[in-house]
Order: structure tokens, then C-alpha cells, then sequence
């Protein structure tokens, strides 16, 4: 029941009431305002501003609520459901995301940020198809989103559409020449495709734009050790272990979508006594299935 309208009911239940109350609560009823819509709307948008503040501070704790009560004041604003959906995400709770989302897209079908944001949250879901949709629809009215392209991408190598998630990527990169997680990922789809010598050839060109960067390191390292090339990778791989040590978990890059036939040759790469060495010094958290054990 409405929170606004529980008194009204109270009031009309007590009315057909068959107990007889006392005559002045019959006389003496309880005053209900008239509610001002535009009113309500206002005051619901300026807690949303007050959420956006909150933001942009972290503290999400706070915000969140106010988001949450902007949404029953100014329910019809897709901008309000849009704010409260990127809280429910950052508070890890996608599935509430997602239904907000969707909310607001009913609201506003053609926002292409709304578009974006439902696809890039069933990708995450796993529903793959439904990403694909959202964010084809998304960039048909905003073409110029690297990040927008490069979600696109992931979800056509999830589709194992190979060839259509390298030119997604190369898109978003042609946008955004600072944008190295596109080449990265076109280097990704490249070894999986056999041709480690332009995921090689990838990846050192994503140093160059972002040497502070560990995964195109690592990635080069597996690939140059795969070639034989084991001194160079063995000295690249552990510079990259000690700009985050995470890339020696197996599972981390395979949530990275690092594909079979990378993650197989990581395997052996983690393998080697020098990178074993490295990776024992560090207080990993993985399983030892994860981080293979030297031989």
C-alpha cells in the first residue's frame, strides 16, 4: 500500500466499522492534505541532487536512500532510477540494478546511457544475447562511446564471434587512442585465433600507451616465453607480477576473458622456478589450483 494513502484507508475502514467509537473520534477525523504533485517532484529531484553529492564523495551509505525515496517522488523521471540503479551496483546488488534499469528504460527508451548501462549489467549476468541488444540499440544513438563499443566487444567474444568482437575493439580504440583495454582485448582474440604475432605485435603497443599497465605484460610474457624467448619474458613477467600480483591468479584472467589456449600457456609460464619464486613472495589469496605449484 502507498505510504501516502495508508491514513485514507484507515479513515474509510472506520467508517464501516460495525464498533461504535466514542462521538468525538466520529467528530474529529484526521485532516489530510491535499498533495501537490510538482511539488513532491521538486523536492524529489533535489534529493537526487543531494545523492549525486553523496556520490561523488563515496558515500554511498548515505546517498542510496535518498536516491531510493527521489524514485516515489519523482517516479516518472528516468534520471532518479538511473542514479539509484548505479548505487545498487556499487553496493553489489545487480540483481535490484538490473530491475531499476529497466524501470528507467521504460521511461526513457531511447537514453542511450541507460542502454549501455542494462547491457553492460546483463553481460555481467551472463545473459549474453540481452547485452548484445541493449548496447547494438545504445549505439545506434550514440556511435561515439569507446566504452560502450568496448562492452560490445567483450559480449561478442562471450558470443564467440570472434571477428565481430575485433572490430568492435579496434572501433573503441579508433575513438579513443588512450583507450588501451581495447587493443588490449584485440590481442586477447588474436592469440586465441593463432596469430600470436599480432598479439604480440598488440600488446606492445599497449606498453607503449600504458607502460604502468601489469596485464599486456604479463600477456607479452606468455606469449615471448611460448616463443621461446624465455630470458626477455621471464624478466617482463615478473615486472608485471610486481605491478599486481593478481595476474597469477588463473581465475582472475579468465575473468578477465583471457581465453584457452593463453591461460593453458600461462600455466606453464607460472610454472617456471624464476616466475614461482616471485609469485611465493607475494600474499596471494588463490588456491593452489589457481597458482600452479612448481614441478
Amino acid at each position: 500500500m502507498p505510504k501516502l494513502n495508508w491514513l485514507i484507508s484507515l479513515v474509510a475502514c472506520a467508517g464501516i466499522s460495525s464498533i461504535s467509537l466514542p462521538v468525538r473520534g466520529q467528530a474529529v477525523l484526521p485532516y489530510v492534505p491535499k498533495l501537490d504533485s510538482e511539488k513532491l517532484e521538486s523536492q524529489g529531484l533535489q534529493l537526487l541532487q543531494d545523492a549525486v553529492q553523496l556520490i561523488r564523495f563515496q558515500q554511498y551509505d548515505l546517498a542510496l536512500p535518498r536516491a531510493e525515496l527521489a524514485t516515489q517522488l519523482a517516479p516518472n523521471n528516468y534520471e532518479v532510477w538511473f542514479i539509484l540503479v548505479n548505487l545498487y551496483v556499487q553496493q553489489e546488488e545487480l540483481e535490484q540494478g538490473v530491475s531499476v534499469l529497466e524501470k528507467a528504460e521504460s521511461l526513457s527508451p531511447e537514453q542511450e546511457g541507460i542502454l549501455f548501462s542494462l547491457g553492460n549489467a546483463y553481460f555481467q549476468q551472463g545473459e549474453y544475447e540481452a547485452a548484445r541488444d541493449k548496447l547494438e540499440k545504445g549505439l545506434e544513438i550514440e556511435a561515439n562511446s569507446p566504452e560502450a563499443l568496448f562492452d560490445l566487444g567483450n559480449t561478442y567474444l562471450k558470443l564467440s564471434k570472434l571477428d565481430d568482437a575485433i572490430d568492435s575493439y579496434e572501433e573503441a580504440y579508433a575513438k579513443d587512442a588512450t583507450f588501451w583495454p581495447a587493443l588490449n582485448n584485440v590481442g586477447l582474440v588474436e592469440y586465441e585465433q593463432n596469430d600470436r604475432y599480432e598479439a604480440i605485435a598488440k600488446w606492445e603497443s599497449v606498453i607503449e600507451v600504458a607502460p604502468e599497465q601489469a596485464e599486456p605484460q604479463i600477456a607479452l610474457a606468455v606469449a615471448l616465453f611460448t616463443e621461446g624467448k624465455k630470458e626477455k619474458a621471464i624478466n617482463l613477467g615478473k615486472a608485471a607480477l610486481e605491478l599486481d600480483s593478481r595476474y597469477a591468479d588463473i581465475q582472475f584472467l579468465k575473468d578477465n576473458l583471457w581465453g584457452e589456449q593463453l591461460i593453458e600457456d600461462t600455466i606453464v609460464f607460472l610454472s617456471n622456478p624464476q616466475i614461482q619464486e616471485i609469485v611465493s613472495t607475494y600474499d596471494n589469496t588463490t588456491s593452489e589450483e589457481e597458482v600452479i605449484p612448481t614441478p
